[in-house]
């Protein structure tokens, strides 16, 4: 079952000479509206202002647009204040010396969740057996006589500070956006009515609107209601498997063509999936991943293989393998790129440790793509050796979203320990949600060990309860570490998620700082720091010579 809607909206322009008030209903398609969800909006441009028409206009078609453009794993209100707030700036700088002015209320209702945005003096409400429940605040001032004056609006101010407010869909429940048109002459009671009186959501907003005017309100009218019908599964991998039922792909065998595939033979099987090696038309060499048999009857194994598929294709990058668009699918599975190479667990095993100078070439790498995908809202969460491939072509990539978990998007398992317990952060062991802080904690876990071929707390055994205290530093492994390397993994490994780097860039940061300041101070060369010293020394020592030579010479 997915999330299923019933929409209404009316404007009138009334005794006004211009309707200023603008509206949107937006509705994706249905893999959108898994990650996105779908948009309504009323704006109510200020008159007094350059054009408060298209200020409401120009806001509500940015806001169409761009929010859908936005990476389809941001949270929702990232999402939102991103856009808005370089849409104020838009507002700001398009109005030819006077303001742009509109207030904005938008609301997203994705999976079983709503987001509210508001500013301004718009309202939004909730309905729902027999009760109104007013939503917003109206952001105008409190002195009298004032009261119809904006103290926040889309354009007024440089700083932009918009009310967010998120919450539980219920089916049935219905909710209203109205200007100030309507709601200042019927009130909250008058609405009420309406809202009792029209079941039908375009026959309450049509209601709405002629009540407004014959109650003798002077400024324009508008109203969206949507109605909830029916919600989905709570989590965006079960939207995106009711998107194709497919079976599971038979048993493939070498040389055999499937779907447009000739498959080159089997990579790996286990418990959790199967992977083959396939070859396209252009004799490219791709792996597809599908589900073992004893998997297809597991309500949750297809979504999560789907999922996989979609974040891989949402942190597209040169950081990891690229996936496939597969438009002719007819089987459950995906297809990523192959890429020669070598994990960095294959290469310890054959090499050690990584020498100091490998390290710092690693290490920026794979903070620039943990801060990839935390910037997509993706939290990788099985971050070790084994998932990094270190490729023929110089590249590395991340390998095996099968973990991923999207906030917000992804199903919120209780008490689920995914990843490797040596790389899994100590906060993990005690229930704490997932976090961006626990990749950062693995990523320093994976480079501690490459640098050192320890852990610095010690072997994890799967099911064991470990203790964390203060870790061992790398300079105990590693004599040679300068003392800023030292300790900055000792932070990145920090038992407590506050003493850790907070992003991946900052601890890329303190990295290539360290690096830079360990250059500049090896001593120089005497030739660099005293050139005039020393050529002054070695015209001396050539006049010496010369002279010597020249008393030889005389006394033979």
């Amino acid at each position: 079952m997915s999330l299923q809607l019933s929409f209404g909206e009316a404007t009138a322009t009334g005794p006004r000479a211009e309707n200023q008030d603008a509206l949107r209903i937006v509705t994706p398609t249905a893999a959108l509206a898994a990650s996105k969800g779908s948009l309504l909006a009323l704006a109510d441009g200020v008159s007094q202002c350059a054009d408060g028409g298209l200020a409401a206009r120009a806001t509500l078609q940015a806001l169409a647009l761009d929010y859908y453009a936005t990476p389809e794993t941001w949270a929702v209100v990232q999402s939102l204040d991103r856009l808005l707030i370089a849409h104020n700036r838009w507002l700001q700088a398009n109005g030819g010396g006077q303001p742009l002015l509109t207030t904005l209320t938008a609301l997203v209702l994705r999976g079983r969740r709503f987001t509210l945005a508001h500013v301004g003096d718009c309202r939004a409400y909730r309905w729902h057996a027999g009760v109104l429940e007013r939503l917003t605040e109206e952001h105008v001032w409190e002195q009298p006589g004032m009261q119809h004056v904006l103290k926040r609006a889309m354009g007024l101010d440089q700083h932009l500070v918009v009310d967010y407010l998120e919450g539980e869909l219920r089916v049935g429940e219905s909710f209203l956006l109205v200007c100030d048109g309507i709601w200042a002459v019927l009130g909250d009671l008058g609405v009420q009515r309406i809202l009792q009186d029209e079941p039908d959501p375009s026959a309450a907003c049509q209601a709405l609107v002629c009540a407004a005017h014959l109650a003798g309100s002077q400024d324009n009218a508008s109203a969206i209601l949507v109605r909830i019908d029916s919600l989905p599964q709570s989590a965006l991998a079960d939207t995106l498997a009711q998107l194709g039922h497919w079976p599971l792909p038979p048993k493939l065998r070498a040389g055999q063509s499937f779907e447009g595939w000739t498959v080159v033979g089997l990579v790996a099987e286990s418990r959790q999936s199967v992977m083959y090696r396939v070859r396209d038309a252009q004799e490219r060499h791709w792996l597809l991943k599908t589900l073992p048999a004893n998997r297809h009857a597991d309500e949750f194994a297809g979504p999560a293989l789907l999922q996989e598929e979609w974040f891989l294709k949402r942190v597209a990058g040169r950081y990891f393998p690229e996936a496939h668009p597969l438009p002719q699918r007819q089987h459950l599975y995906y297809v990523q790129r192959e890429y020669s190479g070598q994990t960095l667990a294959e290469q310890f095993r054959q090499s050690g440790p990584l020498g100091l100078p490998q390290w710092l070439e690693l290490a920026p790498r794979l903070l620039r793509a943990v801060g990839m995908l935390h910037r997509r809202n993706i939290l990788h969460r099985d971050i070790k050796p084994e998932n990094l491939l270190w490729g023929e072509d110089g590249e590395l990539r991340v390998l095996d979203l099968g973990l991923a978990y999207c906030p917000g998007l992804s199903r919120d398992e209780a008490h689920a320990l995914p990843g490797t317990p040596s790389y899994i952060a100590p906060e993990s062991f005690t229930g704490a949600a997932p976090s961006a802080s626990q990749d950062l904690y693995a990523a320093g876990v994976t480079l501690y060990y490459l640098l050192t071929g320890h852990y610095p707390y010690g072997e994890i055994e799967a099911f064991q309860h470990p203790r964390f205290g203060t870790p061992t530093a790398a300079s105990r492994y590693r004599p040679d570490l300068p003392l800023w390397l030292d300790e900055c993994l000792n932070r990145a490994v920090a038992a407590s998620p506050e003493e850790r780097f907070e992003t991946a860039e900052e601890c890329l940061l303190v990295i290539e700082r360290g690096e830079r300041e360990a250059i500049s101070s090896r001593p120089r060369p005497l030739l660099e720091r005293e050139p005039l010293k020393v050529w002054r020394g070695l015209a001396l020592l050539s006049l010496l010579l010369n002279l010597l030579l020249l008393i030889a010479l005389m006394r033979g």
